[in-house]
């Protein structure tokens, strides 16, 4: 069977499918009570028994949590654990406006502050910090990742009544469009909610006022001196169990309920959500079913959403594979 070695995550590796989780698959570790939503899929066990492949997962997981040893600045400075795109609200997305936003297409129709503007108070459940801000320019230059390719967007409309010049009535009429970056109209100083190492905070932000979406893009505003970096993963000098697969991303944070993507092979079935938590970190992976025969190297990410048996919280999510800081994706 011809297998991918390593799963390296990158735009060209990556396939955003569907997935689910188990229904009634219940994670080992601190908190048994944690329940996992979704529909039933193949059993993805250790040598076919679900049991066994849970209690891989919850050893190694138990391995990675052991590890976990965030500095100070965990606790006393500016650690965000989301990307700095921030939507405010409903943006009230079709198909062509939300892969802009996930690509970072967009382009400006205004004169973008140069100036840096003074340092600015991140404001934390137990406190505030003081930090240095970027300019509005340079907020737009991080947020603005390239021009579009040319590719297949928004419907053109109906087929004209009459045929144009050079055309047969009996021509097909493309309904499609080039895809097109998002236009930026406007821009102010404000303050975006963000989940960081100390809670939900309100940290300084470039607000975008931007044409087609219903509702701003913030860009945090913190310059780069005064960001934190996660903890580095420290990796169990061992191989992840068979039928236990690393997560890559967190999609979505509502109290107890984690949505995140676990990586597997495209021919690899599953996932079920696995998840270890207790009172300081929550670890979490996926039991997939490895293919077998022949198979395109092709990693793919699926999602799974699991409830945990209280609120996220500060606490962290490490990935069991890696051992990493998982961050919530643009939003």
């Amino acid at each position: 069977m011809r297998r991918l070695v390593g799963l390296t995550w990158g735009l060209g590796l990556l396939m955003a499918v569907g997935g689910c989780a188990a229904a009634g698959s219940v994670p080992g570790g601190a908190a048994p009570s944690s329940a996992v939503d979704g529909s039933a899929v193949d059993g993805g066990a250790v040598g076919g028994d679900p049991g066994r492949q849970r209690e891989a997962f919850d050893e190694r997981a138990a391995e990675v949590a052991g590890a976990w040893r965030p500095g100070p600045e965990w606790s006393g400075g500016y650690l965000p654990l989301q990307d700095a795109t921030v939507l405010t609200g409903q943006p009230g997305f079709d198909a062509g406006t939300e892969a802009a936003f996930r690509a970072g297409w967009y382009r400006d129709q205004i004169a973008l502050p140069t100036d840096v503007p003074a340092d600015g108070a991140i404001r934390f459940p137990d406190g505030a910090l003081t930090v240095p801000l970027i300019s509005a320019a340079e907020a737009y230059r991080q947020l603005d990742q390239g021009d579009p390719p040319p590719c297949e967007g928004r419907p053109r409309g109906p087929r004209p009544a009459e045929p144009t010049a050079g055309t047969r009535p009996d021509d097909p009429v493309s309904t499609q469009a080039a895809c097109i970056p998002l236009t930026v109209t406007g821009v102010t100083l404000g303050t975006a909610e963000v989940r960081t190492s100390r809670g939900i905070a309100a940290v300084p932000a470039w607000i975008f006022t931007v044409a087609e979406l219903t509702s701003p893009v913030a860009r945090l505003a913190v310059a780069s001196r005064a960001v934190t970096a996660a903890p580095g993963p420290v990796t169990p000098n061992r191989p992840l169990p068979a039928g236990v697969a690393g997560a890559d991303q967190l999609r979505r944070v509502d109290g107890a309920r984690l949505t995140y993507t676990v990586g597997m092979g495209a021919c690899d079935s599953g996932p079920t959500a696995l998840v270890r938590e207790s009172d300081d970190v929550v670890v979490v992976g996926g039991g997939v079913v490895r293919g077998t025969g022949e198979c395109i190297e092709l990693a793919v990410l699926k999602p799974v959403t699991v409830t945990l048996a209280a609120p996220l919280g500060k606490r962290p999510v490490l990935d069991v594979a890696t051992g990493r800081v998982l961050t919530l994706a643009a939003h």
